[in-house]
């Protein structure tokens, strides 16, 4: 299969890409979109068949569920049944971030094809703000499922490169619209009488939800997760990544070993990719997949990580680190 690149540079070459991936749904296809979290692999939600295209082409275990992304507040309900008890705590988090890199698990409506919920009564929603997934999604008119368009359990894409290099040859068509804004997959959270259980840190922090109710974080791993990226290993690298604390050193030669360094860089490396000079987590979220991607594209035996500090965008970047550096 050959792999189309669509620029939505201008508004002519964005009218045409919208058509063109409209197209590839509606024929039960999946396309590579841009998302202001990482770049996703858009499918027809309400469609069994083009769910299993999104297993197919990233070589996901049936068992991960995917998230769907609404059109419009209005697919909520036709999505998800909301029980009474949370209903307010629900409507409170839309107003607050959608639409936003917030995932919500709520109870799915029979609408739901099991196999997008991976056989679970439950269903992951959210609507996305970046201009050109919204503008297919609305075009479309239905919600789009849609997962990191990378093979399963490998490095996240934040630019339409990633997504050719990871599944050119294995899907129709990518939207290019650049490198993306935050650079991690959404914040997913459960919402329950009791309050929030927070299923994968993201850009939305555990201090921004502890406004709206008591938050406790959901288990680090699952056999059968109940959201997408609970799986003990995931983000991962092709080669071995070590992870650092602050004051850890190397040991041994470090020549050919390639470092993903926070905020300064260590002489002697092979290579170095420092995530923000300046101390900001906010760019250090939107740098670290791709800088992860170039230390995994070189010649470097073993890949080091230092972890950054736990709070706020810190700690969901620590998170996919810790996944990035498991092995099952």
């Amino acid at each position: 299969m050959e792999t189309t690149v669509l620029s939505c540079a201008d508004p002519g070459n964005l009218a045409v890409a919208i058509e063109a991936a409209c197209r590839c749904l509606g024929a039960g296809e999946v396309v590579g979109l841009p998302a202001e979290t990482v770049y996703g692999l858009a499918g027809d939600s309400l469609n069994p068949a083009a769910a299993a295209r999104i297993f197919e082409a990233k070589a996901r275990p049936f068992f991960d569920p995917l998230i769907c992304h609404l059109p419009d507040l209005d697919w909520l309900t036709r999505m998800t049944i909301i029980p009474p008890s949370v209903r307010a705590l629900v409507d409170a988090l839309a107003t607050a971030f959608w639409p936003g890199p917030l995932t919500m698990i709520l109870p799915r409506n029979t609408l739901v094809p099991d196999l997008v919920c991976s056989g679970l009564p439950t269903v992951a929603v959210r609507l996305s703000a970046h201009p050109v997934f919204s503008a297919v999604a609305r075009h479309f008119g239905r919600p789009l499922a849609a997962p990191s368009a990378n093979r399963f359990g490998r490095i996240s894409p934040t630019a339409a490169s990633h997504v050719l290099t990871e599944l050119g040859g294995r899907i129709p068509l990518i939207l290019d619209a650049g490198p993306t804004e935050h650079g991690l997959e959404s914040t997913i959270v459960a919402p329950e009488a009791s309050g929030l259980r927070i299923l994968r840190l993201g850009p939305i922090t555990k201090e921004q939800l502890e406004a709206f109710a008591p938050v406790q974080f959901g288990e680090e791993s699952k056999e059968l997760p109940e959201a997408p990226g609970q799986l003990k290993s995931h983000y991962a690298p092709s080669k071995r990544l070590t992870l650092l604390a602050p004051g850890d050193s190397i040991p041994g030669s470090v020549e050919t070993v390639g470092l993903l360094a926070w905020r300064e860089g260590r002489r002697g490396f092979g290579a170095v990719e420092v995530l923000s000079a300046s101390g900001d987590l906010r760019e250090a979220a939107a740098n670290v997949f791709a800088a992860l991607r170039r230390l995994d594209e070189g010649p470097w035996t073993v890949l080091y990580a230092e972890l950054l500090p736990q709070e706020g965008l810190g700690a969901a970047i620590n998170e996919r680190l810790r996944r990035a550096a498991a092995r099952e």
